[in-house]
């Protein structure tokens, strides 16, 4: 059975001063990609800030383990369009951003805290654009930025909000295949998505309907019986047993074809 790198239990959170996500048990395995799915208004977002410690938990308890005998560290990326981005400053110094929870913002950088940062901006492809400024950036050059500025901090959980929404296939590329190196490289890896192909393609699946639905391996939770508790009989439709969300803001597996890392 795999460890558990975070786990929650009866935990209630809200979002301004509104009840998102109701008395919920939930695990996140350690070294494995996570996906949260549900609906619009289902507590995705919620639930992530609450576990990076963005928002606190009306009531329950949220256990982060700790690994090699210190606390675990987490890495927050946020989508790129909840970023301001008219700030006047550059690609490198947004990434170079990633090293302060580590460095402070006043402690000169050592030759370590530039190879981070020159990693992680190949990581990405972004090298060639570092030291252009956010307004000079196309949506999916922006949450490349982002992404990356996650990968220069130390972590040991990446989460990453909505990475994949509404980006250009390239951009799109660029970050699923990060994902998939950081689980390669141990790394537990937790993405909130309204992409089904995408959460199916996890290692685990919390789905939300304004609480846990439904916690587990994806084979488990996408069952057509909790999607229908989720999204509702009305919105949920079969295609050869195949099950299809008409939601909104749901991207359909044309627009976004994870790739087969099996």
């Amino acid at each position: 059975m795999p460890v558990n790198a975070i786990a929650g239990t009866a935990v209630t959170a809200a979002y301004n001063g509104a009840v998102a996500l109701e008395a919920s048990d939930f695990t996140i395995p350690e070294g494995r990609i996570t996906a949260l799915i549900g609906p619009n208004g289902s507590g995705k977002s919620t639930l992530l800030g609450v576990i990076a410690g963005l928002h606190e938990p009306r009531s329950g308890e949220l256990v982060i383990h700790p690994v090699a005998g210190r606390p675990r560290r987490l890495a927050y990326v946020f989508q790129s369009t909840r970023v301001n981005e008219t700030l006047p400053v550059t690609v490198r110094e947004v990434v170079s951003m990633g090293r302060y929870p580590t460095t402070g913002p006043r402690r000169r950088f050592t030759d370590e805290d530039h190879r981070i940062v020159d990693d992680a901006l190949r990581r990405m492809d972004i090298e060639d654009i570092a030291g252009h400024h956010l307004k000079e950036l196309s949506g999916g050059q922006r949450q490349r930025v982002f992404v990356a500025q996650g990968l220069a901090q130390d972590h040991d959980v990446l989460m990453l909000d909505e990475p994949l929404t509404g980006l250009d296939m390239p951009s799109a590329r660029a970050i699923d295949a990060v994902i998939h190196d950081e689980h390669s490289r141990g790394c537990t890896v937790v993405i909130t998505t309204h992409d089904l192909s995408e959460a199916a393609r996890a290692d685990h699946v919390i789905l939300l309907a304004g609480r846990v639905v439904a916690n587990g391996p994806p084979d488990e939770v996408l069952t057509d019986e909790h999607l229908a508790a989720a999204y509702g009989p009305s919105l949920l439709h079969s295609d050869h047993g195949v099950p299809l969300i008409d939601d909104p803001a749901h991207i359909t597996p044309e627009r976004h074809r994870h790739r087969d890392h099996g």
